[in-house]
């Protein structure tokens, strides 16, 4: 019995104390992926109609100009209806008895905290093992020719990811359901998958998915820098790290990469571990040719991954005692 969470009458269940449960929940057992073979998960029911737009309105055959236009509308629509379902869930929570379970599951679902850990934790294994299992495994999380990476870069994309899905998974969605509830989760993790499925600079998307991309630029903004923050924090708990590596190179070498909010938790992990990290990469569909992130080694391997993993877990415990600060702030009131 939740005594302090649970209130009668339009008091519902705070919203605060909800988040904590969700983030312990989907820290053990991960998304709940039995619910979801029953019911959609709510991020294939965004990707499914991000999709029918894209086949609908980005033909080869309209212009630039047209094809932006029509990827615009596309993210108001969306975003609209986000903040629409969203505020329908919150309206329960708060108004009726058991309407908070809705919104505890949809919390759950939309929270990527277990799941990106147990990805990396798959690639560190499987390149145990041996390389070409290794590059099956990172060939699951990154968009990058795993054929072309060596047992080094194997291990980097996978540092790589973690740190940046840090904040894409666990720090931003915390963040918007912080300031704007449910409504704000669920908008962002739409912003989100939209980016990821349209957001690309390729000639089919580049005009179409821009507004997408631009807009999760802002949304991660303030996120990604605290998702740095605090792994830089986090390196203060963890054998090896590097604390003040990992505010250093966080500072000085995130404005390097491509991405104006992925140089900041890459930074950090560069920093902590004493990795060079970015530089130089071949995607199925492009070549970067990115300038290195970190002062350290790029002979990244196993072990390398393993402390990224202890970093991240450390990391996602600040994450989640900032909440629970807000949460006695806000109870005491």
């Amino acid at each position: 019995m939740f005594t302090f969470g649970i209130s009668g009458g339009t008091d519902g269940f705070d919203p605060l104390v909800l988040l904590l449960i969700a983030l312990l929940i989907e820290a053990y057992i991960g998304e709940a992926r039995a619910l979801f073979k029953v019911v959609p998960h709510p991020i294939v029911v965004i990707g499914n109609a991000i999709g029918w737009f894209d086949r609908k309105l980005n033909r080869e055959q309209r212009s630039n100009v047209d094809r932006a236009i029509r990827g615009a509308l596309v993210v108001a629509i969306l975003v609209c209806l986000a903040g629409a379902i969203g505020w329908g869930v919150s309206w329960l929570t708060q108004n009726h008895d058991f309407g908070w379970v809705v919104e505890l599951f949809g919390l759950i679902a939309l929270l990527a905290g277990r799941n990106l850990y147990d990805s990396v934790a798959k690639v560190a294994h499987a390149l145990n093992q041996d390389l070409p299992q290794g590059r099956e495994a990172v060939s699951h999380i990154v968009g990058r020719d795993p054929n072309m990476l060596d047992e080094a870069g194997v291990a980097r994309a996978a540092i790589e990811t973690a740190a940046e899905n840090f904040c894409d998974g666990v720090v931003a969605p915390v963040f918007w359901f912080v300031l704007f509830g449910f409504p704000g989760i669920l908008i962002y993790k739409t912003v989100n998958t939209m980016d990821s499925m349209i957001g690309y600079t390729t000639p089919k998307y580049r005009a179409f998915g821009m507004t997408a991309a631009r807009l999760d630029d802002v949304l991660n903004l303030i996120p990604a820098r605290l998702a740095g923050l605090f792994i830089s924090i986090a390196a203060l708990f963890v054998p090896t790290a590097h604390p003040g590596d990992a505010f250093k190179i966080m500072l000085r070498d995130s404005s390097k990469h491509k991405s104006m909010n992925a140089g900041w938790p890459e930074g950090a992990a560069a920093g902590a571990l004493g990795l060079k990290l970015a530089g130089p990469r071949k995607y199925r569909e492009m070549t970067t040719d990115d300038d290195w992130i970190g002062d350290g080694t790029s002979d990244a391997g196993v072990l390398d991954i393993q402390r990224m993993l202890y970093l991240y877990l450390v990391a996602s415990l600040i994450n989640g005692v900032w909440v629970a600060s807000l949460s006695v702030i806000r109870l005491g009131s």
